[in-house]
């Protein structure tokens, strides 16, 4: 069904027991996160929030919490929308399979955005930002987010619907130097369509119009989240998958969703920035303060009987993940067919997504030669590197097809396994230093600057991986070490102190495991933390530490290291140094007594009882 509303959504989501309301006040302060985050993690049901204490809004959270539900609310349109996206990358697909392609010339008409004629629900009340739900979800985050924004604004030299970006960009509400109910903060990353349209907006010397959506239809919240091939909106997506046009009207020079449960209008002037953050985010970490475009409210708009959703992000694998996981179940298909060689990829979610990519590509350039090294996964993976989101990878791991049929990049374990089995460090690292990272990685001292580093591997197995701790005499600051996976150690030692006085350690260190090399031969790959007994407990953690807290150019050292012309290698083990940095953002940890007050809800007779 195409949902016209999103109170349609959730009556349909309660009706199907994919719902539960908590009828008590509960506190937007760090409480209303606790219990998503509580709730996601039993992988329960929405929660809709009847009573949010100072606010009349209720609240939702959690509608796309699993990919079941995500599937489920999209159930009517889903497969129709799969092989839209499927015709872009290749439309001579309907050509061979006219029947089944037959129903998408109806489906590109519900696509197209219409305006509203008469009454417009969105228009029929005005409110503050002091009345919205304020929700503040991380301890040391700078005040109340939203955090469903839909993102609104046009091409200021080609302006209309159709020139559109629509995308979710993170609002910070309250805090910091703000003027309450008269600024607000506007966060976007690199890479993203906002940023072309300011940078116009600005070269007119023109503020750039904004309008942030809040509710609405599901299908616009997915929308807005959606990385689609270029030449395809986001308005039309969104309608698409809602099975219902993208209704939108005007008002005092902004666009606005008729169908929106509240609607945010503003204006960014050029040079107009100031501090906002921090803010617990995706990768599990606390993004800081920085400045960022200040946006000043012209108007808060909302319907009759407005229902405010939200979400709360953290360490993977959280709600985002299931949009995720739906992303690549649309979109997988098509990405191939945009590289050529390319056959699988996956943004590694327990990697925070942009740290980590692995990669399966062809290995054909060479195919009369016996002895196999990487030449054609290198041109992928430059292609990769320079391909929409995907450009912001900094670990990128990219083997070929040819070797094993059967490895799929979804099964992480059995990829890492098959990477460092082959992997040969004298001739399979390619660093680019000094270039644009993820701008939420703290890796680097620099905002939005760092460096990447490309693994690729060909060929037979060059080793098997041990599963053992091997005997070797550490020198004397190795604190304890543990087989963390199969082929991987973790060493643990002393705090990070800074890369003067740690580089003489690992110098030392290096030199000290060069003499057991031949131990280490099972071992490509040793990992240098905090706590190596939580980098060993599983896959995720380890995963986590290696690839969030790791610069390659300064991070990465090697037993037996050399520089050839310019290029770096090891004939021994790889190390990585993944321990925390001065210049690491804090990771996240939940208040331990909002803790208990979720405890308590999830006792016996509590609203949570049976939930959590």
């Amino acid at each position: 069904m195409g949902y016209k509303s999103m109170a349609a959504c959730v009556a349909d989501l309660e009706k199907n027991g994919h719902l539960i309301r908590i009828k008590e006040e509960v506190d937007p302060h760090l409480l209303m996160a606790s219990i998503h985050l509580r709730v996601h993690e039993a992988k329960g049901p929405a929660i809709f929030y009847e009573n949010v204490k100072g606010s009349k809004f209720p609240a939702v959270s959690n509608l796309f919490g699993t990919l079941e539900r995500s599937r489920f609310i999209f159930r009517d349109t889903l497969d129709l929308v799969k092989k839209m996206v499927q015709l872009k990358g290749d439309p001579s697909i309907a050509l061979k399979q006219p029947l089944k392609h037959a129903g998408i010339p109806f489906a590109a008409l519900k696509a197209l955005p219409m305006k509203s004629i008469g009454a417009v629900p969105i228009l029929q009340n005005t409110t503050q930002i002091e009345a919205l739900p304020l929700i503040k979800h991380w301890p040391m985050d700078g005040g109340a987010y939203v955090t469903l924004p839909i993102v609104y604004t046009e091409d200021a030299d080609k302006p209309g619907v159709m020139n559109s970006n629509m995308g979710m960009y993170r609002i910070q509400l309250t805090g910091n130097d703000f003027i309450p109910n008269k600024e607000i903060g506007l966060h976007y990353q690199i890479h993203r369509g906002i940023g072309v349209h300011q940078a116009k907006a600005n070269a007119l010397g023109k503020p750039l119009h904004v309008s942030i959506f809040v509710g609405g239809p599901p299908s616009h919240t997915f929308g807005a989240v959606m990385p689609l091939p270029e030449g395809l909106s986001e308005l039309t997506f969104a309608g698409a998958l809602g099975g219902r046009r993208f209704r939108y009207t005007r008002k005092g020079g902004h666009t606005l969703s008729s169908e929106a449960d509240f609607v945010i209008t503003g204006k960014v002037y050029p040079k107009e920035n100031k501090p906002e953050g921090p803010f617990g985010d995706h990768l599990g970490y606390y993004s800081l303060k920085h400045d960022f475009p200040l946006m000043k409210v012209d108007q808060v708009y909302h319907r009759n009987r407005a229902i405010w959703p939200f979400t709360v992000v953290g360490r993977p694998p959280q709600e985002d993940t299931s949009f995720g996981d739906l992303i690549h179940e649309i979109t997988g298909s098509i990405i191939p067919k945009e590289i050529p060689g390319l056959h699988e990829v996956n943004a590694v979610d327990e990697a925070g997504v942009h740290p980590l990519l692995f990669a399966i590509g062809s290995e054909h350039y060479t195919p009369y030669l016996e002895t196999k090294q990487p030449a054609e996964l290198l041109t992928i993976a430059n292609h990769i590197l320079g391909f929409g989101q995907m450009s912001l990878a900094k670990f990128l791991f990219i083997s070929a097809k040819e070797d094993n049929p059967s490895l799929q990049v979804h099964d992480k374990e059995a990829f890492f396994k098959h990477m460092l089995e082959r992997v040969d460090w004298t001739r399979d690292l390619h660093f680019q230093t000094k270039t644009t990272i993820d701008t939420l990685d703290y890796s680097s001292k620099e905002l939005n600057s760092g460096s990447k580093v490309v693994i690729a591997a060909v060929g037979s197995p060059k080793r098997s991986l041990g599963t053992e701790k091997p005997s070797i005499d550490f020198v004397s600051f190795v604190k304890g070490f543990e087989c963390a996976f199969n082929g991987v150690l973790a060493i643990q030692l002393n705090t990070f102190k800074d890369y003067e006085s740690e580089t003489l350690q690992m110098d030392e260190l290096t030199a000290s495991l060069s003499k057991d090399h031949e131990k280490l031969k099972n071992f490509p790959l040793i990992l240098v933390c905090d706590d190596a007994q939580f980098v060993s407990e599983n896959f995720s953690n380890l995963i986590w530490s290696a690839f969030t807290r790791a610069n390659p150019s300064h991070d990465i050292y090697g037993v037996d290291s050399f520089i050839e012309h310019k290029h770096w290698g090891c004939k021994s083990s790889l190390i990585i140094d993944c321990r925390m940095k001065p210049h690491s953002a804090p990771y996240l940890e939940l208040d331990p007594e909002i803790e208990k007050r979720v405890d308590a809800m999830g006792a016996t007779g509590g609203s949570l009882h049976g939930i959590i």
